[in-house]
């Protein structure tokens, strides 16, 4: 006899063993007690959280002779027909190939004939938002008013797509996500009857790997046993074959990051391509693990939230301790962004590195949330007695104005005295106020000159296209709720455009004005 699936092996035949949908069963074992079945159903939620399975059962309920409480007893004839799949009263449609005007006009002949046995005809036509517009159409008015012995069950993981036309027609379910822990306890009470020796830790991470779906969860674990035939299946075993990483590597990970030891940083990627760990997996389940650590850094009761053991919880508040928020969720920005990349790229592996020399070197960026990075590293420095000096070259000179714009111990050269104050502040925070813009305007204003003109900050540009663009009313509010935001005044700016026979060297950067004598002595 052929192998079954776990999946296919362990379906629900009867309400009561469907796992993490209780509110749409009760509804439905009520209708059955009561006779109060609707005519319509529509079933929606993510993969593998019961759709199919409970349009089975509902089916199987409505023309069982002996229900017990609603469910189907599953020792009737009707019963027996539909769990041999013998039945002519279940007819079950995929409307990814059956999409057509066609198909649903043959479902529309067939309802006028009433079921040879059993109560209910029932339609159950999976991934329903897969008709095309002339199918909905065309099923419109019979499921609006189908014969009093038929049942319509639709079922789609996309319900945006569905018209609503049709929705205002079905009784609408929504499916929840299962949780992990219920996932959790479903696969340890079918590997007990499987009789599969099966560490907990390693189903904890097989149900957290199927993200809410319990078919997922079970085909994963059927994969993880056929690789491991008749062997334990330890939790080491399950990352083997899944392609995953052990919490252990993340922590390594942030320590060398915290280091700014990118040799080492490169070393473990090597590493973790030479096992053959997915990468983009690699790179979910490290967002995830920053995720963790800013819950335990801003909540109290966070580690109730954390599916981990009470070691690793240890290990991640030890972590998290170590770091700001602002750096969290600069590393968590980087790896979201890094993850949408993954998607389509074909060199992954220089994505990821470069993202991790990143999260080692803050100073690459010029986000809002680094500049804070950088001079929380700074400030740290300089209270554990870091002696700083100024940098020789250009490039570590603009770092150092940057990174120290903020610290009090910094003693800036004045601006001259006709210069208002609320310009010569804006001129000491201008790398912030660029850094707190968005993409395209922070873009523009780095071909500007900022100049003072009276009480006005003026942006001279000598590029046509970047003054056009930061001219715009829109650009221009921004640009002074950025420095309003920074220096808690208000400052009124002005573009202006160089006509071809001048030259920016004749324009006064106030910005320049700042200098900084610092940079970093190891």
């Amino acid at each position: 006899m052929s192998y079954t699936a776990l999946y296919r092996k362990f379906r629900p035949s009867e309400f009561e063993d469907v796992k993490g949908q209780d509110h749409i069963v009760k509804t439905l074992k009520n209708q059955i007690k009561a006779e109060r079945i609707g005519h319509a159903y529509l079933f929606c939620g993510t993969r593998g959280t019961g759709k199919t399975t409970i349009a089975k059962i509902l089916a199987k309920a409505v023309n069982c002779e002996h229900p017990i409480d609603g469910s189907p007893c599953n020792e009737c004839e009707m019963c027996q027909k539909m769990n041999h799949h013998t039945s002519m009263n279940v007819i079950e449609i995929d409307a990814a190939s059956n999409n057509g005007v066609d198909n649903i006009r043959e479902i529309i002949d067939e309802v006028q004939y009433s079921p040879t046995e059993g109560r209910y005809k029932v339609y159950i036509i999976d991934e329903v938002h897969m008709l095309s517009t002339g199918a909905f159409n065309a099923l419109l008015k019979t499921l609006e008013e189908p014969p009093s012995y038929v049942i319509f069950i639709l079922a789609t993981t996309e319900v945006h797509k569905i018209p609503i036309t049709i929705l205002s027609r079905c009784q609408r379910y929504d499916f929840k996500r299962i949780t992990i822990e219920v996932i959790a306890n479903r696969l340890i009470e079918l590997m007990e009857k499987e009789q599969v020796d099966v560490e907990e830790r390693a189903i904890r991470y097989v149900a957290k790997a199927a993200d809410g779906s319990l078919r997922d969860a079970l085909s994963l674990l059927d994969q993880c046993i056929a690789f491991y035939f008749g062997e334990t299946l330890t939790f080491d075993k399950v990352l083997e074959v899944l392609g995953a990483v052990d919490i252990e590597v993340f922590h390594h990970l942030l320590s060398v990051v915290l280091a700014e030891d990118v040799p080492a940083a490169m070393k473990l990627v090597e590493d973790i391509v030479i096992t053959g760990r997915e990468l983009g997996q690699f790179v979910v389940d490290f967002t995830w693990y920053l995720r963790n650590l800013l819950l335990l850094k801003t909540s109290e009761d966070a580690e109730q939230m954390l599916d981990v053991s009470s070691e690793q919880a240890a290990a991640l508040k030890n972590h998290a301790d170590n770091l700001s928020v602002e750096t969290l969720m600069r590393y968590i920005r980087i790896f979201s962004e890094l993850s949408n990349q993954l998607k389509y790229a074909t060199q992954k592996r220089v994505l990821l590195e470069l993202a991790i020399i990143k999260l080692c070197k803050p100073q690459m960026e010029q986000n809002y949330d680094s500049i804070l990075d950088r001079l929380g590293k700074l400030e740290q420095q300089i209270a554990n007695g870091v002696t700083v000096s100024a940098a020789q070259n250009p490039m570590a000179r603009a770092q150092a104005s940057l990174e120290s714009v903020s610290l009090a111990e910094a003693q800036p050269v004045e601006l001259p005295k006709a210069l208002p104050e609320d310009l010569k502040e804006a001129a000491r925070q201008w790398e912030i106020i660029k850094g707190m813009l968005g993409g395209s305007v922070r873009a523009g204003i780095n071909d500007a000159t900022p100049t003072a003109q009276g009480d006005t900050l003026v942006l001279v540009f000598d590029k046509a296209v970047s003054y056009k663009m930061l001219s715009e009313e829109s650009n221009i509010q921004e640009i002074e709720q950025a420095i309003k935001d920074c220096i808690q005044k208000e400052v009124k700016v002005q573009t202006k455009l160089l006509e071809e026979n001048q030259s920016k060297k004749n324009i006064i950067d106030i910005s320049q004005k700042v200098n900084m004598p610092i940079e970093y002595e190891d």
